[in-house]
């Protein structure tokens, strides 16, 4: 059996050959890229080929290493035997897009349902949902979605970090044994694995065959890549369980989160591509993204309507779409350590309420947003003196402080319908467009009194969708971000339900570059927001030029973190020309193909994207420090047509006269530019000088005779 068939889509995708014969679970044969629903080149599965993995891993059927499923029941007769399991097939049910398995174990009553579903891109994802069908109670320790990996993804990559310096790679050797990262933080987490990506030696953005995971999960999650000498690689995920988190009585199922996988036989840049197609299909996915400025770093907690309006009339200025005031507008709310859960309007800075700034906001022609942290709670607010008793902990221990937050025990009805209520009535009252929705600290000892200190950490992960759902549903034209000390939660999972996320705290531009580079290889970057700061970044103290801060900005969710109160009319005017360039490539920018061309230069950084027809494509060469030589980078620029021609043309405002020695390259001024083929340009591509450190050049490239409107 071949899956998703033949003729799907035509598109390289990943594909399964299966064994389904027998009485048993089928075994997963091969796991590669096809694009016409063979198993392999030729029909032949080259890449893997042995006794196959069967599509749950069972101690019972010889394996000897980490199970996929782990679990045992107690409290009936013969309950000891349940933690092995023997699943026997009940059916198999096959789409064009979707395979449904169905097993049982009697002996250890439970069912077992396997879902694989074909999506937009060449991205398959699973889940198993197991059902206990015994008396007693199943307590589930571990149920993970797996594939298997062929024997030559001989390396693995995945990444590290930390506030403010998220998505940092890291590579290993796959070796015998198990890899494991865990995220325990209920949420994705700033140091999070984000995914696992298994590639042929010495893979990289444009080169080698990669197979990829992520699990589509916004609270604790698992990645694992195990070798065996007997079965090889296999790669997958899970939810990651607290003791005693899951425990099933008759009846009652548990169902994971989907794991998604990706393969490319061009490297990362084709697996980001399936993950950004998937994506854009998703009926959340943001239609168009507004420019913002928001005006945290500008203001801070100092909040005075005089001020804000006159940043909001340069904001107007410069061509900014949406203003969006951060956090310090409700109760108490005068600096870090107090106010959170009292989500009403502070009458002693804002006695009219919102509505004068909002309205001002609107008059301007923009939109205006609104900040939130809806799960947590200070000490010191009124709600946490109401009910001390409403915040995640195990007993009678209150969990150690973090950013002077706890967090609210969403699990209870009780506590999320008064956090639920309490934002839908700011939103009710004063004419939000869209909400920046936080999450400033770690899950700690996230247990509930409700349940005598049980851990939730899952259905605190499922109250925060019931209740973004619901606020969407009550609020249809309101736009969400998912924020987490930045992008401590970027995740499928909160992608379906947001049309932005804030992709670092670190809005230092050249520190900016490996985040915004590195976070692109799981999402598109219309969802990444990323802002223009002030000439002096307040998270390092570096100074940058405004065309450095602003190109950088370019290629994502463009906006400003800057107070423009005290920006120069010269800067103004500089910053403007950047807001118009970015609407004018907006829909390249937002819709295209990201690639990230190798550099020769360790000190240069190339990336950019092309149009999915292969008209055009904006590339940037950014040169982040002095280079070891004089010989420059040659940028090769792939996916446009072979045989078309091209012109290249310096795209400002960026001053292109800075760049020394331009043979490839040319000033021939706005109507004219270097003409050179498809193929020409992806095998040799264009050359550009040693550059000034911090500096950012960009290259636009048109089918000759064919400037885009825009």
């Amino acid at each position: 059996m071949i899956f998703p068939p033949r003729g799907l889509d035509g598109c390289p995708r990943l594909t399964l050959e299966l064994d389904a014969d027998g009485d048993l679970l089928p075994r997963i044969l091969w796991a590669g890229v096809s694009t016409d629903g063979t198993a392999g080149p030729s029909g032949y599965p080259s890449t893997f080929r042995g006794p196959g993995m069967p599509l749950l891993g069972e101690h019972a059927h010889e394996l000897f290493t980490r199970p996929h499923l782990v679990g045992h029941r107690t409290d009936a007769p013969g309950s000891d035997a349940a933690w092995s399991t023997r699943f026997t097939l009940d059916g198999v049910e096959e789409s064009d897009s979707l395979l449904v398995v169905r097993a049982a174990d009697p002996a250890a009553g439970l069912a077992l349902t396997t879902e694989i579903e074909a999506l937009p891109g060449g991205l398959l994802r699973g889940r198993h949902t197991l059902r206990s069908t015994g008396p007693g109670r199943y307590h589930l320790a571990a149920l993970d979605v797996v594939l298997p990996a062929a024997d030559d993804l001989a390396e693995l990559l995945d990444f590290t970090g930390r506030h403010e310096g998220e998505r940092t790679p890291q590579r290993h050797l796959v070796t015998d044994g198990l890899w494991l990262r865990e995220g325990r933080e209920g949420r994705p987490g700033l140091s999070g694995a984000t995914t696992a990506i298994l590639g042929t030696t010495g893979f990289g953005t444009r080169t080698g065959t990669v197979l990829g995971v992520h699990v589509a999960w916004s609270g604790n999650s698992s990645l694992r890549v195990e070798r065996s000498p007997d079965l090889g690689t296999t790669l997958g995920g899970g939810e990651l369980f607290q003791p005693g988190e899951i425990v099933l009585a008759e009846g009652e199922e548990y169902a994971t989160p989907w794991v998604v996988f990706g393969a490319s036989e061009e490297g990362l840049d084709g697996l980001a591509q399936a993950f950004h197609t998937y994506e854009r299909s998703l009926p959340a996915h943001p239609a168009h993204q507004p420019v913002v400025l928001n005006v945290w770093e500008a203001v801070w907690f100092d909040h005075d309507l005089p001020r804000l309006r006159e940043i909001a009339d340069r904001a107007a200025r410069v061509g900014i779409e949406r203003f969006v005031l951060d956090d310090g507008w409700f109760h108490g709310r005068r600096d870090d350590t107090a106010g959170l859960g009292d989500w009403w309007i502070d009458p002693d800075v804002w006695p009219e309420g919102l509505t004068p700034l909002a309205e001002h906001v609107r008059a301007l022609g923009m939109q205006f947003g609104l900040w939130f942290e809806p799960e947590m709670v200070n000490p010191d607010s009124d709600l946490h003196r109401a009910h001390p008793d409403w915040i995640l902990a195990t007993g009678d221990r209150v969990p150690q402080l973090h950013r002077h937050q706890l967090v609210l025990d969403l699990s209870r009805p009780e506590v999320w319908q008064h956090v639920h209520d309490h934002v839908h009535e700011v939103l009710l009252a004063t004419p939000v467009d869209y909400v920046k929705w936080d999450h400033n600290r770690e899950l700690l000892e996230a247990g509930s009194g409700a349940r005598g200190g049980a851990s939730v950490v899952r259905d605190q992960t499922l109250a925060f969708y019931r209740m973004l759902d619901s606020l969407r549903a009550l609020h249809p034209a309101i736009d969400w971000e998912s924020c987490a000390s930045g992008g401590g939660r970027i995740d499928l999972g909160v992608l379906e339900r947001t049309q932005r996320v804030w992709t670092s705290d670190m809005t230092d531009a050249l520190a900016r570059q490996h985040i915004q580079r590195w976070t692109a290889q799981l999402v598109a970057p219309e969802y990444l927001g990323a802002h223009v700061s002030s000439p002096v970044a307040h998270a390092t103290g570096r100074t940058l030029p405004l065309d450095f801060r602003a190109a950088t900005a370019l290629f994502g969710a463009f906006g400003v973190e800057w107070d423009l109160s005290t920006a120069s009319d010269d800067e103004l005017s500089a910053l403007a020309a950047w807001v118009d360039l970015h609407k004018r490539f907006r829909p390249l920018l937002h819709s295209g193909r990201v690639v990230r061309p190798e550099s020769a230069d360790a000190e240069v950084l190339l990336h950019g994207v092309v149009a999915d027809d292969g008209s055009e494509a904006l590339l940037a060469h950014v040169q982040l420090d002095e280079s070891a030589s004089n010989r420059g980078v040659t940028v090769r620029v792939p996916g446009l047509l072979p045989d078309a021609a091209y012109e290249l043309r310096w795209a400002g405002p960026v001053d292109h006269r800075a760049v020394s020695r331009s043979v490839e390259l040319p000033d021939n001024g706005p109507t004219g530019g270097v003409r050179v083929t498809g193929a020409a340009l992806a095998a040799r591509g264009c050359w550009i000088p040693r550059r000034r450190p911090e500096t950012i050049t960009l290259v636009h490239v048109t089918r000759a005779g064919e400037e885009q409107p825009r």
